[in-house]
């Protein structure tokens, strides 16, 4: 009997699993793959909920992977949700709920054609499912943890398919073959407090603060490169903490966040903000203690066989041409881009992370189509 998908996602979102509760997501996959033939391992870490299956005698032919997450982001205010958040209504063609775009959706979509197709067309080789319950935050003891376990008992995959919502508009538009790396840096520049009307007597953070802030802001880091959109650096918060109009304070507090290419590897970056900050210091005396916080690098896949794979499916399926993008934050392909090959490619993600998350019901048994015919695909090729 074949997999329902929109049942299996109404399921999902029932589960109510924000990071990073575990909600009884995971265990709903675990028990599905199992049913159906697939080893399953259970690699969780540090309280978080993860899942290894696979189909297939391991290293005997190819292994095709796919990776998704069952984690969700906070609701909000309930009262301000149409549809209770985790009721997984239907209305109108479309399933209401938290995670319905992003990615419990996604994650049904895959189990329903793997299920489908290994039960139909049983593959010369493995096909591995990667499921975390840490992607929306940290995600060091997520995909990372499954990855780490994989590396220690002999598993791999040799390609992989990233389920999150690619596509801005239409279904079929757009997949991902890289990210942009990320970064934050937090500044703390540490004076000598003093009354405002005698600014001699102190020594103001502020004014060196700015005067980095400026330099790091002003700097053009690349004009973009093959595959990418020019860098951008953003400075998301200044704070001094000071409720006085009188009074200088004693220190200032700065972050800035970094999106780049792959002209750029972090310990570039870091090093210059460290320079910057050094050059601050020997002209005014204040220091500058920096923080920094990788969150991930660039990277990309080059265009070729998986792209091509993934992108004939599709245009199998919705007369689309994909085009090839590195758009947008982080996921946890920059995980398994260490691994092997990685592209991603998912639905509409109009309304992930808001009040009233959705997803056409249609899109959901396209998505499952889609992805048999990669399945398909990768397998005939042999």
């Amino acid at each position: 009997m074949s997999v329902d998908p929109v049942a299996l996602t109404q399921q999902l979102i029932r589960c109510p699993s924000v990071t990073p509760e575990e909600g009884g997501a995971i265990e709903v996959m675990e028990r599905l793959l199992s049913e159906a033939g697939f080893a399953t391992q259970r690699c969780d870490r540090n309280g978080i909920a993860n899942l290894f299956a696979r189909w297939g005698e391991g290293r005997n032919g190819r292994t095709f992977g796919f990776n998704g997450h069952t984690d969700v982001v906070p609701v909000g205010n309930p009262d301000d949700w149409t549809y209770p958040p985790f009721s997984a209504r239907i209305e109108d063609g479309i399933l209401y709920g938290r995670g319905a775009c992003d990615m419990k959706s996604g994650v049904a979509a895959f189990a329903a054609a793997a299920i489908d197709f290994v039960r139909d067309t049983p593959p010369d080789g493995s096909i591995v499912l990667a499921i975390t319950g840490d992607e929306e935050g940290d995600g060091v003891d997520g995909t990372a943890a499954i990855l780490d376990w994989m590396q220690d008992n002999g598993e791999a995959m040799d390609h992989c398919l990233v389920g999150e919502p690619t596509c801005p508009e239409q279904m079929g538009e757009m997949m991902k073959i890289g990210r942009r790396g990320s970064m934050s840096a937090w500044i703390t520049a540490r004076g000598r407090q003093g009354h405002s009307a005698y600014p001699h007597r102190a020594l103001n953070p502020l004014p060196p603060l700015v005067r980095y802030l400026d330099r790091l802001a002003s700097r053009e880091l690349d004009t973009g490169t093959d595959h990418f959109d020019p860098s951008t650096l953003a400075i998301v918060t200044v704070d001094t903490g000071n409720p006085a109009n009188n009074v200088i304070p004693a220190q200032a507090t700065a972050c800035v966040n970094i999106r780049f290419n792959d002209a750029h590897h972090s310990r570039d970056l870091s090093a210059w903000l460290q320079e910057e900050a050094q050059k601050i210091e020997a002209d005014t005396g204040i220091t500058l203690d920096l923080r920094i916080k990788v969150s991930g690098e660039s990277f990309v896949t080059p265009p070729g066989e998986l792209s091509d794979l993934i992108g004939q499916a599709v245009t199998a399926q919705t007369g689309l041409n994909p085009v090839l993008s590195t758009s947008g934050g982080t996921s946890d392909a920059r995980f398994v881009r260490s691994h092997c090959p990685v592209v991603e490619f998912g639905l509409v993600g109009q309304s992930m992370h808001q009040v009233d998350e959705h997803v056409r019901v249609e899109q959901i048994v396209q998505l499952k189509t889609i992805y048999g015919r990669i399945l398909r695909g990768y397998f005939d090729r042999g």
